[in-house]
């Protein structure tokens, strides 16, 4: 003869409640929170500022259009890429090139 199936296990309802209730969530500080937006925002705005510096010095090497060209045909690659490749090595152009093929 088959076994009829329980219709409800107490014991086992008792035992889920009772590890539910051991799982509980904690709160976020909220001040913890705000502490590692802060840092957070603190960091990028750093990195955003080194990178506003680094554009305008390189800005302000002078390079040659010729030099330009050269890398634009020998390379194949667009203009300003060449332009800052040679900007990046203060206008040298073997430096740039040198960099461009390794």
């Amino acid at each position: 003869m088959a076994e009829t199936p329980k219709r409800h296990d107490f014991q086992t309802s008792a035992d889920l409640e009772r590890v539910t209730d051991y799982a509980e969530e904690k709160e976020i500080n909220t001040s913890d929170l705000e502490n590692a937006l802060s840092l957070v925002e603190g960091k990028y705005s750093e990195e955003k500022a080194a990178k506003l510096q680094r554009e305008k010095e390189l800005a302000r090497v002078v390079i040659k259009k010729e030099d330009v060209d050269l890398i634009v045909e020998e390379m194949e690659i667009p203009r300003v890429a060449a332009e800052r490749r040679l900007r990046e090595h203060k206008g040298d152009v073997v430096e740039a090139l040198v960099s461009l093929t390794n």
